[in-house]
């Protein structure tokens, strides 16, 4: 039986060069906990999150003017993920208003990491924090290959440390405890 091939990430970084505060942009939606993500106690499912992750780095592409119905087509290419990490700072229960940024922190050559802060709106406090590493394969063997370079600019202006897109939602070094 055949298994997936071996992903490998390359380290070298391409983009994370300064830039002017002007040309940076976090990207946020809004999104409500629905009944079908939280648990007997009304507390929402900590997988749920991957949902609202999804629903950010989806409509981020769209913003940027390159919806992923067209990104794979456009570049032959696909971005699995190899990496999801999360910590669960404040809980969020049925009908919370919740506030997802999504926003890039590294492009390397082959790979990606997306941030997620999702913050609870009623709380004013960090609820979730995550991150995703994407890698561009080829669509037929899933082989790593090298980010295209438009694509990279198309996203830099998402690109920020997680101090900066922290402060734009107004969350300092507390995580708004």
């Amino acid at each position: 039986m055949r298994g997936y091939p071996t992903l490998t990430l390359q380290t070298s970084l391409i983009a994370f060069a300064l830039k002017n505060p002007q040309e940076m942009s976090l990207f946020t939606i809004n999104e409500r906990v629905r009944w079908s993500a939280v648990d007997k106690a009304g507390i929402i499912f900590y997988g749920a999150y991957v949902r609202f992750f999804e629903l950010a780095e989806m409509e981020l592409f769209r913003s940027a003017g390159v919806p992923y119905s067209e990104v794979f087509d456009r570049w032959d290419m696909w971005l699995p993920r190899v990496h999801l990490e999360s910590d669960f700072h404040y809980p969020s229960r049925l009908d919370d208003e919740l506030r997802v940024a999504a926003y890039f922190t590294r492009f390397g050559t082959s790979s990606l990491q997306i941030n997620f802060d999702v913050l609870h709106l009623a709380a004013g406090r960090l609820a979730v924090s995550g991150h995703e590493v994407l890698v561009c394969t080829t669509r037929d063997t899933l082989e790593t290959r090298p980010l295209p370079k438009e694509l990279i600019e198309i996203l830099r202006p998402y690109c920020m440390t997680v101090e900066e897109a922290r402060a734009e939602l107004d969350l300092q070094g507390d995580l708004g405890q």
